[in-house]
């Protein structure tokens, strides 16, 4: 009885693809350059599987076609500087938005596309100055959330803490993470307001750079991630990987959500197979900011297991 009941038992997890997301890292550079942007598309790929994601990456910027956007979970900006797309590229980006696509940003991803209005909203803020690299101190403000609960309430990096043109508030977004101005010398000159206390990473539960009746999914920044070094360090990188899983469950493309209109298919009908076996409907996940972070269609497996189990010592005992 014993072998039949662990077949039962693991014939469900097979139905879970490693891969249930997918995200294109567009890296694409018109300005300044950061060395690091290798190093880190490295260390994204690298921790990809913890997260359930698979990671592409390009700079071509004749890929931002709406065919080619649809297939991805997310589209994620890495240290992008200058006027990265064309017009064309551009319209399908925010099409794909407005479908549900999700965004994420890191670093200099705020120093790009300067002149867009709707893409500064997505992003939250667009980068302004910053003072020489030196130490600082990050302040954790809310510690629940999956991009911050890993990291100390005090946070002691070495990095170019960047002012903004804005503060991401304005348009909705949640800080969650600040730099303590006492703990590193900027001379300035501020010319804008970013608020208080200085805005450093962000989320938004619906990205603002969705405009009419679009479906906005999420949307989140750091604008931490300037050394190689830094993206060598796990805690970093956890902080990445927390911002990229909760943007992931927006519930609004396939990776979580079968009837989504963009996103990895692939993901979308292994998901259903899961799904359909414990409950008959489609997968989807808890949208709550501070929710467990469980990868696409294992939260159902749980329930195929156990229904199975049951079946078979039906079956089996006298």
């Amino acid at each position: 009885m014993f072998p039949l009941l662990a077949f039962l038992a693991f014939t469900p997890l097979l139905l879970v693809r490693a891969d249930a997301a997918r995200i294109l890292i567009y890296s694409a550079t018109r300005d300044f350059r950061h060395d690091s942007i290798p190093t880190a598309i490295d260390a994204l790929k690298a921790k990809g599987s913890s997260i359930s994601v698979s990671f592409d990456n390009t700079e071509d910027p004749t890929r931002f076609t709406d065919d080619v956007l649809k297939q991805y979970d997310a589209i994620l900006f890495l240290d992008n500087t200058g006027e990265v797309l064309d017009d064309q590229g551009k319209a399908a980006f925010q099409r794909y938005l407005g479908l549900g696509g999700n965004f994420v940003g890191v670093h200099a991803a705020s120093d790009c596309l300067r002149n867009t209005t709707w893409y500064g909203n997505e992003v939250g803020a667009f980068f302004d100055y910053h003072p020489a690299l030196q130490n600082a101190t990050i302040n954790v403000l809310d510690n629940a959330h999956p991009s911050t609960n890993m990291l100390p309430a005090q946070w002691h990096v070495q990095e170019e803490i960047y002012n903004f043109k804005s503060d991401p508030r304005v348009i909705g977004a949640t800080v969650v993470l600040s730099a303590d101005e006492t703990s590193y010398s900027d001379p300035g000159p501020r010319n804008y307001n970013q608020g208080t206390p200085h805005p450093t990473a962000w989320f938004q539960e619906r990205g603002a750079g969705v405009q009419g009746s679009g479906t906005a999914g999420r949307s989140f920044y750091t604008s931490l991630g300037h050394l190689n070094e830094t993206w060598k360090d796990d805690l970093f990188l956890a902080h990445v990987l927390g911002g990229i899983t909760w943007t992931l469950q927006s519930n609004t493309t396939l990776a979580f959500n079968a009837s989504a209109n963009v996103g990895n298919p692939a993901s979308s009908s292994s998901s259903s197979s899961v799904s359909s076996a414990a409950t008959g409907t489609a997968s989807s996940t808890s949208s709550s900011r501070g929710a467990t972070l469980i990868p696409p269609g294992l939260m159902q497996a749980p329930v195929v297991i156990f229904s199975m189990l049951f079946i078979g010592l039906f079956h089996i005992l006298p």
